[in-house]
Protein backbone atom coordinates (compact mmCIF):
# COMPACT_ATOMS: atom_id res chain seq x y z
CA UNK A 1 0.00 0.00 0.00
CA UNK A 2 1.20 3.65 -0.46
CA UNK A 3 -0.34 5.73 2.07
CA UNK A 4 -1.27 7.98 -0.66
CA UNK A 5 -4.71 9.10 1.65
CA UNK A 6 -2.75 9.68 4.73
CA UNK A 7 -2.51 13.56 5.53
CA UNK A 8 0.55 12.68 7.60
CA UNK A 9 2.85 12.45 4.93
CA UNK A 10 2.14 15.96 3.36
CA UNK A 11 5.05 17.39 4.66
CA UNK A 12 8.91 17.77 3.28
CA UNK A 13 11.04 14.76 3.89
CA UNK A 14 13.48 17.00 5.67
CA UNK A 15 11.06 16.98 8.66
CA UNK A 16 10.79 13.00 8.79
CA UNK A 17 14.81 13.11 8.90
CA UNK A 18 15.05 15.47 11.50
CA UNK A 19 12.43 13.12 13.37
CA UNK A 20 14.47 10.47 13.61
CA UNK A 21 17.23 12.17 14.22
CA UNK A 22 15.60 13.77 17.81
CA UNK A 23 14.30 10.38 18.09
CA UNK A 24 17.73 8.46 18.56
CA UNK A 25 18.89 11.37 20.58
CA UNK A 26 16.27 11.28 22.85
CA UNK A 27 15.42 14.72 22.27
CA UNK A 28 11.87 15.02 22.72
CA UNK A 29 11.55 18.36 25.24
CA UNK A 30 8.74 20.58 24.69
CA UNK A 31 8.86 23.18 21.73
CA UNK A 32 7.52 26.13 20.40
CA UNK A 33 7.64 26.94 16.87
CA UNK A 34 6.22 30.41 15.74
CA UNK A 35 5.03 31.34 12.18
CA UNK A 36 5.22 34.86 10.91
CA UNK A 37 5.77 36.75 7.87
CA UNK A 38 8.70 38.71 7.41
CA UNK A 39 8.16 41.69 4.93
CA UNK A 40 4.90 43.13 2.82
CA UNK A 41 4.77 41.65 -0.40
CA UNK A 42 4.34 44.59 -2.90
CA UNK A 43 1.74 47.36 -2.50
CA UNK A 44 0.98 45.30 0.76
CA UNK A 45 0.22 47.12 3.95
CA UNK A 46 -1.57 44.63 5.69
CA UNK A 47 -2.34 40.81 5.94
CA UNK A 48 -5.63 38.95 6.68
CA UNK A 49 -5.75 36.08 8.52
CA UNK A 50 -7.24 32.73 7.23
CA UNK A 51 -6.59 29.08 7.32
CA UNK A 52 -6.16 28.29 10.91
CA UNK A 53 -9.22 26.27 11.01
CA UNK A 54 -7.78 23.37 8.36
CA UNK A 55 -4.60 23.85 10.91
CA UNK A 56 -6.79 22.28 13.77
CA UNK A 57 -8.27 19.25 11.64
CA UNK A 58 -5.35 18.63 10.77
CA UNK A 59 -3.55 18.40 14.27
CA UNK A 60 -6.30 16.99 15.85
CA UNK A 61 -6.35 13.90 13.12
CA UNK A 62 -2.78 13.70 13.44
CA UNK A 63 -2.23 10.06 12.54
CA UNK A 64 -0.06 7.49 10.85
CA UNK A 65 -1.84 4.52 9.44
CA UNK A 66 0.00 1.42 8.64
CA UNK A 67 -0.43 1.84 4.59
CA UNK A 68 1.56 5.15 5.28
CA UNK A 69 4.42 3.52 7.94
CA UNK A 70 4.49 0.65 4.68
CA UNK A 71 5.48 3.03 2.35
CA UNK A 72 7.91 4.69 4.51
CA UNK A 73 9.56 1.51 5.45
CA UNK A 74 10.17 1.16 2.04
CA UNK A 75 12.12 4.10 1.76
CA UNK A 76 15.15 2.30 3.70
CA UNK A 77 15.73 5.63 5.65
CA UNK A 78 14.10 5.33 8.77
CA UNK A 79 15.11 2.84 11.71
CA UNK A 80 12.10 0.41 12.82
CA UNK A 81 11.74 1.53 16.38
CA UNK A 82 11.40 5.33 14.98
CA UNK A 83 8.35 3.71 12.85
CA UNK A 84 7.10 2.14 15.58
CA UNK A 85 7.22 5.55 17.53
CA UNK A 86 5.31 7.20 14.82
CA UNK A 87 2.54 4.31 14.80
CA UNK A 88 1.57 5.98 18.23
CA UNK A 89 2.03 9.24 17.36
CA UNK A 90 -0.57 11.65 18.17
CA UNK A 91 -0.36 15.38 18.11
CA UNK A 92 -0.65 16.41 22.17
CA UNK A 93 0.35 20.03 22.42
CA UNK A 94 -1.01 23.60 22.25
CA UNK A 95 -1.98 25.78 19.76
CA UNK A 96 -2.37 29.97 19.95
CA UNK A 97 -3.36 31.83 16.99
CA UNK A 98 -4.62 35.17 15.78
CA UNK A 99 -8.56 34.04 14.54
CA UNK A 100 -9.58 34.00 11.51
CA UNK A 101 -10.66 37.13 9.71
CA UNK A 102 -8.50 39.67 11.27
CA UNK A 103 -5.96 41.95 10.11
CA UNK A 104 -2.46 42.01 11.00
CA UNK A 105 1.10 42.58 9.70
CA UNK A 106 4.88 42.09 9.41
CA UNK A 107 6.84 40.21 12.07
CA UNK A 108 3.41 38.98 14.27
CA UNK A 109 3.10 35.55 15.27
CA UNK A 110 0.01 34.19 13.56
CA UNK A 111 0.46 30.97 14.90
CA UNK A 112 2.43 29.65 17.72
CA UNK A 113 2.46 25.77 18.38
CA UNK A 114 3.58 24.16 21.60
CA UNK A 115 4.29 20.71 21.66
CA UNK A 116 7.03 17.88 22.16
CA UNK A 117 9.77 18.89 19.79
CA UNK A 118 8.55 15.77 17.09
CA UNK A 119 5.25 16.63 17.14
CA UNK A 120 5.62 20.54 16.18
CA UNK A 121 8.22 19.82 14.00
CA UNK A 122 6.70 17.35 11.63
CA UNK A 123 3.81 19.35 10.84
CA UNK A 124 5.67 22.57 9.86
CA UNK A 125 5.06 21.82 5.73
CA UNK A 126 1.00 21.57 6.46
CA UNK A 127 0.81 24.72 9.13
CA UNK A 128 2.74 27.11 6.34
CA UNK A 129 1.14 25.53 3.20
CA UNK A 130 -2.35 26.15 4.58
CA UNK A 131 -2.16 29.69 6.75
CA UNK A 132 0.53 31.00 3.24
CA UNK A 133 -2.12 30.57 0.81
CA UNK A 134 -5.67 31.39 2.68
CA UNK A 135 -3.65 34.56 4.31
CA UNK A 136 -2.20 35.43 1.04
CA UNK A 137 -5.81 35.25 -1.27
CA UNK A 138 -7.96 36.50 1.43
CA UNK A 139 -5.65 39.53 1.61
CA UNK A 140 -5.43 39.57 -2.15
CA UNK A 141 -9.64 39.77 -1.88
CA UNK A 142 -9.69 42.63 0.63
CA UNK A 143 -7.77 44.67 -1.63
CA UNK A 144 -10.55 43.91 -4.12
CA UNK A 145 -13.25 44.33 -1.94
CA UNK A 146 -12.13 47.84 -1.19
CA UNK A 147 -11.09 48.87 -4.43
CA UNK A 148 -14.72 47.81 -5.49
CA UNK A 149 -16.50 50.71 -2.82
CA UNK A 150 -19.32 48.54 -1.92
CA UNK A 151 -20.09 46.80 -5.40
CA UNK A 152 -20.55 42.91 -4.40
CA UNK A 153 -18.00 40.76 -5.85
CA UNK A 154 -18.52 36.85 -6.75
CA UNK A 155 -15.84 34.65 -7.08
CA UNK A 156 -14.49 32.75 -10.42
CA UNK A 157 -11.16 31.39 -9.94
CA UNK A 158 -12.09 27.78 -9.63
CA UNK A 159 -10.95 26.86 -13.22
CA UNK A 160 -7.48 28.65 -13.19
CA UNK A 161 -6.66 27.65 -9.70
CA UNK A 162 -3.64 25.97 -8.59
CA UNK A 163 -5.06 22.87 -8.35
CA UNK A 164 -9.31 21.89 -6.93
CA UNK A 165 -8.02 22.00 -3.14
CA UNK A 166 -6.45 25.81 -4.24
CA UNK A 167 -9.87 26.06 -5.65
CA UNK A 168 -11.52 25.37 -2.66
CA UNK A 169 -9.47 27.40 -0.44
CA UNK A 170 -9.84 30.55 -2.51
CA UNK A 171 -13.64 30.50 -1.95
CA UNK A 172 -13.58 30.44 1.42
CA UNK A 173 -10.82 33.13 2.10
CA UNK A 174 -12.13 35.45 -0.88
CA UNK A 175 -15.89 35.01 1.21
CA UNK A 176 -13.81 35.27 4.64
CA UNK A 177 -12.62 38.71 3.15
CA UNK A 178 -16.03 39.90 1.76
CA UNK A 179 -16.90 38.79 -1.24
CA UNK A 180 -20.74 37.87 -1.70
CA UNK A 181 -20.79 34.66 -3.59
CA UNK A 182 -18.68 32.16 -5.40
CA UNK A 183 -18.99 30.22 -8.85
CA UNK A 184 -17.53 27.09 -7.24
CA UNK A 185 -20.53 24.57 -6.32
CA UNK A 186 -18.65 22.25 -4.14
CA UNK A 187 -17.57 24.96 -1.95
CA UNK A 188 -20.79 26.74 -1.72
CA UNK A 189 -21.92 23.26 -0.66
CA UNK A 190 -19.08 22.30 1.99
CA UNK A 191 -18.53 25.96 3.26
CA UNK A 192 -22.38 27.25 3.46
CA UNK A 193 -21.06 29.76 0.64
CA UNK A 194 -23.79 31.36 -1.59
CA UNK A 195 -23.48 30.24 -5.74
CA UNK A 196 -24.05 32.46 -8.39
CA UNK A 197 -23.01 32.17 -12.45
CA UNK A 198 -24.16 33.23 -15.38
CA UNK A 199 -23.51 31.59 -18.73
CA UNK A 200 -20.93 30.84 -21.46
CA UNK A 201 -20.16 31.92 -24.86
CA UNK A 202 -20.57 28.39 -25.60
CA UNK A 203 -23.93 28.37 -24.63
CA UNK A 204 -24.70 31.42 -27.02
CA UNK A 205 -22.58 30.13 -30.09
CA UNK A 206 -24.16 26.72 -29.49
CA UNK A 207 -27.53 28.68 -31.06
CA UNK A 208 -27.61 29.93 -34.81
CA UNK A 209 -29.04 33.37 -32.97
CA UNK A 210 -28.06 35.27 -30.23
CA UNK A 211 -31.71 35.87 -29.01
CA UNK A 212 -32.63 32.24 -29.30
CA UNK A 213 -30.02 31.42 -27.12
CA UNK A 214 -31.20 34.22 -24.34
CA UNK A 215 -35.00 32.92 -24.76
CA UNK A 216 -33.74 29.16 -24.10
CA UNK A 217 -32.12 30.53 -20.92
CA UNK A 218 -34.39 32.24 -19.11
CA UNK A 219 -36.89 29.95 -19.85
CA UNK A 220 -35.10 27.83 -17.66
CA UNK A 221 -34.60 30.68 -14.93
CA UNK A 222 -37.34 32.71 -15.10
CA UNK A 223 -36.39 34.49 -11.96
CA UNK A 224 -32.83 34.48 -11.81
CA UNK A 225 -31.25 35.35 -15.05
CA UNK A 226 -28.20 37.31 -16.37
CA UNK A 227 -27.29 37.33 -19.71
CA UNK A 228 -23.75 37.25 -21.75
CA UNK A 229 -23.78 39.75 -24.28
CA UNK A 230 -20.33 40.36 -25.59
CA UNK A 231 -20.33 36.75 -27.44
CA UNK A 232 -20.40 39.15 -31.02
CA UNK A 233 -21.38 42.09 -30.44
CA UNK A 234 -21.91 43.74 -27.14
CA UNK A 235 -24.16 46.72 -28.35
CA UNK A 236 -26.28 44.58 -30.65
CA UNK A 237 -26.26 41.70 -27.27
CA UNK A 238 -27.41 44.51 -25.05
CA UNK A 239 -30.41 45.04 -27.59
CA UNK A 240 -31.26 41.72 -27.77
CA UNK A 241 -31.27 41.78 -24.15
CA UNK A 242 -33.83 44.69 -23.62
CA UNK A 243 -36.12 42.03 -26.01
CA UNK A 244 -36.05 39.43 -23.91
CA UNK A 245 -36.55 41.32 -20.59
CA UNK A 246 -39.47 43.04 -22.33
CA UNK A 247 -40.71 39.51 -23.44
CA UNK A 248 -40.64 38.31 -19.65
CA UNK A 249 -42.33 41.44 -18.07
CA UNK A 250 -45.43 40.19 -20.28
CA UNK A 251 -45.09 37.00 -18.37
CA UNK A 252 -44.66 38.41 -14.79
CA UNK A 253 -41.03 38.03 -14.95
CA UNK A 254 -37.66 39.75 -14.57
CA UNK A 255 -34.41 39.89 -16.47
CA UNK A 256 -31.59 40.23 -13.97
CA UNK A 257 -29.29 41.86 -15.89
CA UNK A 258 -26.17 41.41 -18.15
CA UNK A 259 -22.60 40.18 -17.78
CA UNK A 260 -19.94 41.65 -20.13
CA UNK A 261 -16.43 39.88 -20.30
CA UNK A 262 -14.00 41.25 -23.00
CA UNK A 263 -12.87 44.33 -24.54
CA UNK A 264 -13.25 47.90 -23.84
CA UNK A 265 -15.26 47.36 -20.36
CA UNK A 266 -15.49 50.95 -19.50
CA UNK A 267 -16.24 52.41 -22.70
CA UNK A 268 -19.00 48.96 -23.26
CA UNK A 269 -20.18 49.61 -19.58
CA UNK A 270 -21.74 53.41 -20.64
CA UNK A 271 -23.12 52.23 -23.88
CA UNK A 272 -24.71 49.16 -22.63
CA UNK A 273 -25.99 51.44 -19.45
CA UNK A 274 -27.03 54.20 -21.98
CA UNK A 275 -29.32 51.84 -24.04
CA UNK A 276 -31.14 50.22 -20.83
CA UNK A 277 -31.88 53.59 -19.28
CA UNK A 278 -33.07 54.72 -23.03
CA UNK A 279 -35.23 51.57 -22.64
CA UNK A 280 -36.73 52.74 -19.45
CA UNK A 281 -34.74 49.56 -18.01
CA UNK A 282 -33.46 51.17 -15.39
CA UNK A 283 -33.49 48.75 -12.64
CA UNK A 284 -31.25 46.27 -15.35
CA UNK A 285 -27.49 45.57 -13.64
CA UNK A 286 -24.38 45.18 -15.21
CA UNK A 287 -21.57 42.67 -14.10
CA UNK A 288 -18.15 42.82 -15.42
CA UNK A 289 -15.60 40.38 -15.33
CA UNK A 290 -12.22 39.60 -17.43
CA UNK A 291 -8.99 39.25 -16.08
CA UNK A 292 -9.68 41.94 -13.80
CA UNK A 293 -7.61 43.51 -10.58
CA UNK A 294 -8.06 45.79 -8.17
CA UNK A 295 -6.76 48.07 -9.64
CA UNK A 296 -9.16 48.19 -12.67
CA UNK A 297 -11.54 48.51 -9.90
CA UNK A 298 -9.93 50.78 -8.33
CA UNK A 299 -9.90 52.95 -11.45
CA UNK A 300 -13.26 52.14 -12.83
CA UNK A 301 -15.16 53.58 -9.10
CA UNK A 302 -13.08 56.46 -9.48
CA UNK A 303 -14.17 57.02 -13.31
CA UNK A 304 -17.99 56.22 -12.17
CA UNK A 305 -18.13 52.98 -14.70
CA UNK A 306 -21.73 51.78 -14.36
CA UNK A 307 -20.96 48.27 -13.16
CA UNK A 308 -23.18 47.22 -10.43
CA UNK A 309 -21.17 44.38 -9.56
CA UNK A 310 -17.60 41.86 -10.51
CA UNK A 311 -17.41 38.26 -11.35
CA UNK A 312 -13.44 37.62 -10.17
CA UNK A 313 -11.31 35.38 -11.05
CA UNK A 314 -7.88 34.62 -12.36
CA UNK A 315 -5.70 37.71 -10.75
CA UNK A 316 -7.78 37.35 -7.39
CA UNK A 317 -7.63 33.38 -7.21
CA UNK A 318 -3.42 33.27 -7.25
CA UNK A 319 -2.36 36.65 -6.11
CA UNK A 320 -1.04 37.28 -9.14
CA UNK A 321 1.19 40.32 -8.58
CA UNK A 322 2.16 38.86 -5.26
CA UNK A 323 1.38 35.20 -5.18
CA UNK A 324 4.02 34.35 -2.48
CA UNK A 325 4.88 35.54 0.84
CA UNK A 326 8.20 35.34 2.97
CA UNK A 327 6.20 33.40 5.46
CA UNK A 328 8.34 31.52 7.89
CA UNK A 329 8.04 29.09 11.15
CA UNK A 330 10.78 29.19 13.31
CA UNK A 331 11.81 27.70 16.50
CA UNK A 332 11.57 30.16 19.26
CA UNK A 333 11.98 28.00 22.71
CA UNK A 334 13.09 25.09 23.79
CA UNK A 335 12.87 23.18 27.13
CA UNK A 336 12.28 26.83 28.15
CA UNK A 337 15.28 27.71 27.16
CA UNK A 338 14.46 31.26 24.56
CA UNK A 339 16.05 30.53 20.56
CA UNK A 340 17.05 32.76 18.31
CA UNK A 341 18.09 32.77 14.49
CA UNK A 342 20.80 35.41 13.60
CA UNK A 343 21.34 34.97 9.78
CA UNK A 344 21.26 37.98 7.96
CA UNK A 345 17.80 38.86 6.59
CA UNK A 346 15.91 36.22 8.67
CA UNK A 347 16.51 37.09 11.97
CA UNK A 348 14.09 35.75 14.32
CA UNK A 349 12.59 36.74 17.71
CA UNK A 350 12.78 34.35 20.69
CA UNK A 351 9.94 33.56 23.05
CA UNK A 352 6.50 32.71 23.38
CA UNK A 353 4.60 35.74 22.22
CA UNK A 354 1.72 37.83 22.27
CA UNK A 355 0.26 41.02 19.91
CA UNK A 356 -1.15 43.18 21.46
CA UNK A 357 -3.13 46.06 19.46
CA UNK A 358 -4.11 49.48 20.89
CA UNK A 359 -6.45 52.31 19.34
CA UNK A 360 -7.24 55.51 18.87
CA UNK A 361 -10.07 57.33 20.91
CA UNK A 362 -12.20 56.87 17.59
CA UNK A 363 -11.74 53.17 17.41
CA UNK A 364 -9.05 52.76 14.61
CA UNK A 365 -6.05 50.82 14.97
CA UNK A 366 -2.91 53.14 16.27
CA UNK A 367 -0.20 50.65 16.85
CA UNK A 368 0.47 47.31 18.12
CA UNK A 369 3.35 45.72 20.02
CA UNK A 370 4.84 42.22 19.60
CA UNK A 371 5.41 41.19 23.52
CA UNK A 372 6.10 38.23 25.71
CA UNK A 373 2.97 35.40 26.53
CA UNK A 374 2.62 36.73 29.52
CA UNK A 375 3.29 40.28 29.81
CA UNK A 376 0.97 42.48 31.09
CA UNK A 377 0.25 45.30 28.19
CA UNK A 378 -2.81 47.13 28.27
CA UNK A 379 -4.03 46.71 24.74
CA UNK A 380 -6.37 43.97 22.97
CA UNK A 381 -4.65 40.74 22.85
CA UNK A 382 -4.47 38.99 19.04
CA UNK A 383 -3.43 35.82 19.73
CA UNK A 384 -5.92 33.26 20.85
CA UNK A 385 -5.77 29.65 22.52
CA UNK A 386 -7.36 27.46 19.91
CA UNK A 387 -5.69 23.57 21.43
CA UNK A 388 -4.33 22.52 25.06
CA UNK A 389 -3.23 19.30 24.95
CA UNK A 390 -4.06 18.14 21.88
CA UNK A 391 -7.89 19.32 22.35
CA UNK A 392 -9.23 21.80 21.01
CA UNK A 393 -10.31 24.33 23.68
CA UNK A 394 -13.47 25.48 22.36
CA UNK A 395 -15.59 25.85 19.87
CA UNK A 396 -14.03 27.17 16.82
CA UNK A 397 -15.95 30.37 15.00
CA UNK A 398 -18.35 29.76 11.75
CA UNK A 399 -17.11 31.05 8.38
CA UNK A 400 -19.89 33.73 8.84
CA UNK A 401 -17.90 34.47 12.30
CA UNK A 402 -14.82 35.00 10.60
CA UNK A 403 -16.36 36.87 7.88
CA UNK A 404 -17.97 39.66 10.61
CA UNK A 405 -14.73 39.80 11.97
CA UNK A 406 -12.97 40.90 9.00
CA UNK A 407 -15.64 43.19 8.23
CA UNK A 408 -15.09 45.11 11.83
CA UNK A 409 -11.72 44.85 11.59
CA UNK A 410 -11.17 46.34 7.86
CA UNK A 411 -13.21 49.02 9.19
CA UNK A 412 -11.27 49.72 11.56
CA UNK A 413 -8.20 49.99 9.73
CA UNK A 414 -6.47 53.50 8.88
CA UNK A 415 -7.15 54.45 5.05
CA UNK A 416 -4.03 54.91 4.26
CA UNK A 417 -3.08 51.72 5.34
CA UNK A 418 -5.62 49.26 3.49
CA UNK A 419 -4.51 51.91 0.42
CA UNK A 420 -3.70 49.78 -2.58
CA UNK A 421 -0.92 51.74 -3.98
CA UNK A 422 2.08 52.51 -1.72
CA UNK A 423 0.24 51.96 1.79
CA UNK A 424 1.49 54.13 4.76
CA UNK A 425 3.14 51.58 7.05
CA UNK A 426 1.40 50.49 10.35
CA UNK A 427 3.40 50.94 13.37
CA UNK A 428 4.23 47.83 14.46
CA UNK A 429 6.75 48.05 17.80
CA UNK A 430 8.76 44.95 19.44
CA UNK A 431 7.94 45.25 23.49
CA UNK A 432 10.98 46.25 26.36
CA UNK A 433 10.64 42.98 27.67
CA UNK A 434 11.09 41.02 24.08
CA UNK A 435 13.92 43.09 23.16
CA UNK A 436 15.81 42.33 27.02
CA UNK A 437 15.09 38.65 26.17
CA UNK A 438 16.45 39.11 22.60
CA UNK A 439 19.95 40.89 23.90
CA UNK A 440 20.31 38.39 26.48
CA UNK A 441 19.65 35.14 24.40
CA UNK A 442 22.46 36.92 22.04
CA UNK A 443 24.58 37.42 24.61
CA UNK A 444 24.10 33.54 25.63
CA UNK A 445 24.52 32.50 22.30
Amino acid sequence: MSGADNSALLTDLYELTMAQAYFRDQRMGMATFSLFIRSYPPNRGYFVSAGLQDVLDFLRDLAFDAAALDYLAAQKLFSEDFLHYLSALRFTGSVWGIPEGRIFFQDEPIVEITAPIIEAQIVETFVINQIHLQSLIATKAARYVHAAGGRPLVDFALRRAHGTDAGMKVARASYLAGFVATSNVLAGSRYGIPIAGTMAHSFVASFEKEIDAFRAYVASFPNSSILLIDTYDTIAGAHNAVQIAKEMAIRGQKLIGVRIDSGDLAAQARAVRKVFDDANLTELKIIGSGGLDEFDLAQQLEANVPFDSYGIGTKMGMSADAPWSDMSYKLVEYERRPILKLSPGKASWPGKKQVFRFRDGEGKFARDAIGLRDEKLTGEFLLKEYMRDGQLSGRCPSLSECRSTFVADFAALPASVKAIRNPVRYPVEFSAELNNLREQTVKNI
